[in-house]
């Protein structure tokens, strides 16, 4: 039987910061459901602890604990903007600007699956003012990629041991090398 991927480390339920999976990493950081939602009225403008409080109907401690997570984690930077006393905008960094692509997917997603009565909201692209959704295509050639049956994987350089995970469905495993 294969499994999706092989961790030589017992994983423990509240962590997976042993894990040696780029997905595992990306949960570790912004997996819990309110970071994302933090991270996605962000990306709003929103920047101010209130604001966010009261937007998301989140707990003072909660968001106290979000908010220093995904600083410590550089997905957020903390400024002041007032002395006495002192309060903080919370703003995105480039490591956190660059999560927008995950959240359109997953916005794209809900609009599609979880959405009965429609998208909530609809992006417009400001250059041709037509409705748009995220789309993979390939980084080299720009062509579509429908699903994982349009992809292969194969060692990369961060792999261990020269093990690849892989897929039980869809996609194919390449090689395996550690180069």
């Amino acid at each position: 039987m294969f499994h999706a991927t092989h961790y030589t480390v017992r994983m423990r339920r509240k962590s997976f910061e042993d894990m040696h999976c780029s997905v595992a990493q990306f949960l570790e950081v912004a997996g819990e459901w309110w970071s994302m939602l933090i991270v996605r009225d962000a990306t709003l403008g929103i920047t101010r602890f209130d604001d966010f409080h009261e937007r998301l109907g989140i707990s003072r401690n909660v968001l106290t604990q979000r908010l220093e997570h995904l600083m410590a984690h550089g997905v957020l930077t903390r400024e002041a903007y007032q002395d006495n006393p002192v309060r903080y905008d919370y703003r995105l960094t480039e490591k956190g600007r660059a999560l927008w692509p995950v959240l359109a997917a997953m916005r794209q997603w809900g609009d599609e699956w979880a959405a009965p009565d429609g998208p909530p909201l609809i992006l417009r692209h400001d250059a041709c003012g037509h409705p748009t959704k995220l789309v993979p295509v390939c980084s080299e050639c720009g062509e579509r990629v429908t699903s994982s049956n349009d992809l292969s994987v194969a060692a990369g350089p961060g792999a261990r041991d020269g093990l690849l995970p892989v897929p039980r469905h869809g996609g194919r495993a390449v090689g395996r090398g550690t180069g």
